[in-house]
């Protein structure tokens, strides 16, 4: 199973137990919640059912040791006849990975379609994702869409549905993925980055927006101190500037700018973890900090604004909660 997302996990089981399946299923959501992951673990379990490793009723996660698997984790999948990945391929320099997905990746899944199946009854084609399609790679996965083989099935990641073809979007089966939830997010995390203590795991959770990629992007810098600032200004105050300072100190520097940057994006957050706790003028206070806080991470990037004197505005805007009138 994969941790978070058991409701698009048993819509997916239903319709395959049912026999009701459908030949492109669209894995739309916002980066890092656990599409791809989920993908190729649907086609596992597709694909060792029709190999007979599995039966029917085998829920989505499939044992490490299984043929299958071992097939489809060897070689990013080569390894298995019935299987494709499509994704961004190396550039020419080898030195990042291609702006898009050529329409002759797309045209080489051909191949697959004009064999019958090696090692069961279905074929399946992941691709990671649909959003980086060159436009002639839409238009040959469109027509693929239209006049699908027999058995076989499509899973196709989304960051961003809507700015996909509607004419793809018309021939899959919608598969919603949501934000993962903080207690899924900090357990995650204490799994994946062992060494992290509880505040921060939950200072990453509370910063990734539900994003387990974002958050494990951000690992490396240091937020559970900037989250208990942030919690201490909003429920303490700072009548006498030090809180603030400190947040000058640890986000206006030379080389913090990644590090500021994920402030900006964490402050509203806690502002609105912190509204929910509160009642009457206080939570107001905390309601009116969380626009304020939203409008300057979105200006300061944008304006290029000096991040020591938008670093002490933020702390400004925090201690407000506290206060209704914080020493400036």
């Amino acid at each position: 199973m994969i941790r978070g997302q058991d409701a698009a996990a048993a819509a997916f089981l239903a319709a395959w137990r049912g026999g009701a399946m459908h030949h492109a299923w669209l894995l739309g959501g916002p980066r890092g919640v656990g599409k791809a992951s989920f993908a190729r673990a649907a086609a596992k379990r597709v694909l060792a059912e029709a190999a007979g490793h599995v039966g029917r009723d085998h829920p989505l996660a499939i044992d490490a040791d299984t043929p299958t698997v071992r097939f489809i984790d060897a070689d990013g999948g080569s390894a298995h006849p019935d299987f494709k990945q499509v994704e961004r391929l190396p550039n020419k320099t080898g030195t990042a990975l291609a702006r898009n997905i050529t329409v002759d990746q797309v045209r080489e899944l051909a191949g697959l379609f004009e064999s019958t199946p090696a090692l069961g009854s279905w074929r399946v084609v992941v691709i990671d994702s649909v959003d980086d399609l060159e436009k002639g790679a839409a238009n040959a996965l469109l027509k693929m869409l239209e006049e699908p083989p027999p058995n076989c099935l499509f899973l196709l990641v989304s960051h961003v549905p809507g700015r996909l073809l509607p004419t793809i979007r018309s021939r899959c089966r919608m598969l919603p993925f949501k934000p993962l939830d903080p207690g899924v997010m900090t357990s995650l995390l204490r799994d994946m980055r062992p060494e992290l203590d509880s505040a921060a795991a939950a200072a990453l959770a509370d910063a990734s927006g539900g994003s387990i990629g974002a958050a494990l992007g951000l690992a490396g810098l240091d937020l559970a101190p900037l989250r208990a600032e942030a919690l201490a200004l909003m429920r303490e105050g700072d009548p006498a500037n030090a809180r603030r300072v400190r947040l000058v100190q640890a986000l206006g520097q030379r080389g913090s700018a990644e590090r500021y940057a994920a402030f900006l994006d964490l402050a509203p957050t806690l502002i609105a973890g912190e509204a929910r706790t509160l009642a009457g003028p206080k939570r107001l206070r905390a309601l009116n900090a969380y626009g304020a806080a939203r409008a300057l991470g979105r200006l300061a990037p944008r304006l290029s604004l000096d991040p020591a004197a938008t670093a002490f505005k933020l702390g400004t805007i925090l201690a407000s909660v506290a206060d209704p009138a914080p020493t400036r």
